[in-house]
């Protein structure tokens, strides 16, 4: 692994490559995005972006835990978590890439 990780910015970078809009506006677009599928998720709806994957949000009930290091019991608070499942087409696109 490169060890490399996509930032916002590259993103802006590429849509002002791509698109042609302005550094600026770029930025604004990739934050208007990334605020309304945050937004979504918040909101509990699932967001489902076609060819790449499909985010959502899980409610996990109380349950207990335990520590490892010391066996002592610790309850876990039910929460939210956010889970991520990649399409197939970006499964396969991903595999490739290990063939390389």
């Amino acid at each position: 692994m490169s060890g490399k990780t996509l930032t916002r910015m590259d993103l802006a970078e590429a849509v002002h490559n791509e698109v042609g809009l302005s550094r600026n506006e770029s930025a604004q677009m990739v934050e208007t995005v990334l605020g309304h599928i945050s937004d979504a998720l918040v909101e509990g709806e699932s967001v489902k972006i076609s060819s790449f994957g499909t985010f959502s949000v899980r409610d996990k009930a109380a349950r207990v835990g335990r520590n490892p290091k010391t066996g002592e019991e610790v309850p876990i608070h039910p929460r939210r978590v956010l889970t991520f499942r990649a399409s197939h087409l970006m499964k396969d696109r991903v595999a490739d890439g290990n063939r390389g």
